[in-house]
């Protein structure tokens, strides 16, 4: 008997090991500075860039040692960020417009008409276009990403947030005012399918897993919503932080990610499909609830800063000058 109690102890030990060696942590603080807002971090592996919207301009990041690279200037309220073509598209949620810029130079090349309030942006690359999703227009604007202009703008039926491709003609956007996920033939530019997220109530990230065919939904309402987008279903609601305005989904291990406001970076495994179960949640600076994963190195990049006193009847103080900066947060080895 104490034989076995003691190999129940040692097991337990080596799993309680191994759960330690999974833990996330902030390996990384790229201090990047510089006055603004911020919004979308959309790290584009094969040039080992982040890119990062600040309020009247796009940081340039190099991803392996947070140097700044350079600014695309002149971003009329940037929201977020994509790369395709040979271009990057920054949408202007102010100028109602996307500016398409030279990604050597970070010159602004274009700016293409699009719709009140436009927010996030996504390519898709067999169609070769880029769409933006136009929050108070309830729409999304469809760009031909060679030539840098306007092919049509869709009506959603909703406002949208955050969307992404799934590489096969299929684009998707969550709806935050109906709760629902709404699909896109990025070839007729028209609404295919939607289908509900509740009990999620007003998702806004996304993330994709494209060889499951999963799309997972940060949602305010403190939950991720886990769709089957091949049945245009949903499958599971997992709980995260309060807050949440960014999402990720690493392949090689298996985990998605919901980076909230309340200071937590939420982990959700996927045992299999339609079988989750949440992580941990890492602790992160209050008001960290952007990010994007690399699945090259599988480095999480999520957007920080320090903050003043909170004023009488505001919700947070003022951003501590020079105090703008980019985590990079691993999985323990």
């Amino acid at each position: 008997m104490k034989s076995l109690v003691v190999a129940i102890a040692c097991g337990a030990t080596l799993l309680l090991v191994a759960q330690a060696a999974t833990t996330y942590q902030v390996t990384h603080t790229f201090a990047l500075g510089g006055e603004g807002s911020w919004d979308y971090v959309v790290p584009d592996p094969p040039s080992h860039r982040v890119y990062i919207a600040r309020q009247d301009r796009v940081m340039v990041m190099d991803a392996n040692d947070g140097k700044l690279l350079g600014e695309v200037a002149g971003i009329q309220g940037a929201h977020g960020t994509a790369i395709g073509e040979g271009h990057g598209f920054a949408t202007e949620g102010q100028g109602k417009s996307v500016a398409m810029f030279d990604l050597q130079t970070f010159k602004v090349l274009n700016r293409i008409p699009a719709a009140e309030d436009a927010d996030a942006i996504v390519f898709d690359p067999p169609s070769k276009r880029v769409f933006t999703l136009n929050g108070d227009a309830h729409s999304s604007t469809v760009i031909d990403a060679k030539a840098g202009t306007l092919v049509t703008n869709i009506d959603l039926g909703g406002k949208p947030e955050y969307g992404a491709s799934a590489g096969d003609g299929k684009v998707y956007a969550n709806l935050v005012d109906t709760a629902e996920v709404v699909e896109i033939d990025a070839k007729t530019a028209k609404v295919t399918r939607r289908w509900p997220t509740s009990p999620c109530k007003q998702p806004v990230s996304m993330a994709i897993d494209t060889k499951n065919h999963r799309l997972f939904s940060g949602c305010r309402s403190g939950v991720m919503a886990v769709s089957d987008y091949t049945a245009g279903k949903l499958i599971t609601t997992l709980p995260i932080g309060q807050g949440v305005d960014g999402a990720g989904y690493d392949p090689a291990s298996g985990n998605a990610f919901a980076s909230n406001a309340d200071g937590t970076l939420t982990v959700i495994h996927q045992d299999s499909a339609d079988t989750y179960h949440v992580l941990e949640n890492v602790v992160t600076p209050a008001g960290s609830r952007n990010m994007g994963v690399d699945p090259t190195t599988h480095r999480l990049f999520v957007a920080s800063a320090k903050f003043g006193p909170v004023p009488a009847g505001g919700r947070r103080g003022p951003l501590v000058p020079g105090s703008f900066a980019i985590l990079v947060i691993e999985r323990g080895k």
